[in-house]
């Protein structure tokens, strides 16, 4: 049975990111991922998940400024010194938070870059950063993103991420294959899970169309959590939805999918 986390940039968003911790417990959760710890300190986050005795299973290295509409910097050829910053900060968390694996998010290609110079710096970084973080026992990540939820995002399908893979030559650089977002750009979510499953590091779901939770569309949860029980998947799937259902208690309304399919929160 596949175990969950929940994504608290995603779930719980009706409360301060802080509080979120302790709804999601709550609810059952025993495991918690999310974008960026940054804007806290890492002592409070780390309070958070202590006291509400949830796991935390990822986080994603800085991204620029998201606010801004920023989706990552690796692409970017004029901020290698600020991404190797962010290695260095995302380092910093994840010795107080104990994080498992941090996630790379590529980037939108930037205006008048190549996208061949583009891959060259985001192989660069990679490069530095799956060294950083093998330093401190911990995989990264780099993930596919449709190009219909982030037009012109750099890595948007799972060979291209694959290649890219390849071409970075480290041992400690894995994929984070988000099903929605393969659904939405390739499909064969089965055939993909299957043939790659050595060479991915994390799991995320949400259904399609609407990136709502499991049942609300047309991917079949059922077998796919029958899949990764038989491959042998023994990380976490990251809830990074959202509930159909907006406002104060949608998530909560919502989480009879989880049963419905077979699992359990703890």
């Amino acid at each position: 049975m596949p175990k969950l986390a929940a994504n608290l940039s995603m779930l719980f968003t009706e409360l301060p990111f802080l509080d979120r911790f302790a709804a999601a417990a709550r609810a059952g959760f025993r495991a918690v991922e999310f974008l960026f710890p940054y804007d806290h300190p890492a002592a409070e986050v780390a309070a958070r998940l202590k006291d509400n005795g949830l796991q935390l299973v990822l986080h994603n290295l800085p991204a620029g400024d998201w606010a801004a509409g920023e989706r990552g910097i690796a692409c970017h050829p004029g901020r290698v010194e600020e991404f190797q910053a962010g290695v260095r900060r995302a380092v910093e968390y994840a010795r107080v938070l104990g994080t498992p694996r941090i996630n790379c998010l590529a980037g939108i290609l930037p205006a008048g870059v190549s996208a061949d110079q583009a891959r060259a710096t985001l192989v660069a970084n990679l490069r530095h950063a799956a060294q950083a973080l093998e330093a401190e026992g911990i995989p990264l990540l780099l993930e596919p993103i449709n190009s219909f939820d982030i037009p012109g995002f750099l890595v948007n399908r799972t060979a291209q991420a694959l290649s890219i893979l390849d071409e970075v030559g480290s041992d400690n650089l894995f994929l984070q294959y988000d099903i929605y977002h393969a659904q939405r750009m390739e499909g064969e979510l089965g055939q993909t899970l299957r043939s790659q499953f050595a060479r991915i590091g994390h799991v995320q779901l949400a259904d399609n169309p609407g990136r709502n939770e499991p049942g609300t569309g047309e991917i079949n949860y059922r077998y796919l959590f029958a899949l990764l029980d038989e491959l042998g998947y023994a990380g976490h799937v990251g809830c990074e939805y959202k509930p159909r259902q907006a406002g104060p208690g949608g998530t909560e309304a919502g989480l009879g999918w989880v049963a419905a399919h077979g699992l359990a929160l703890s």
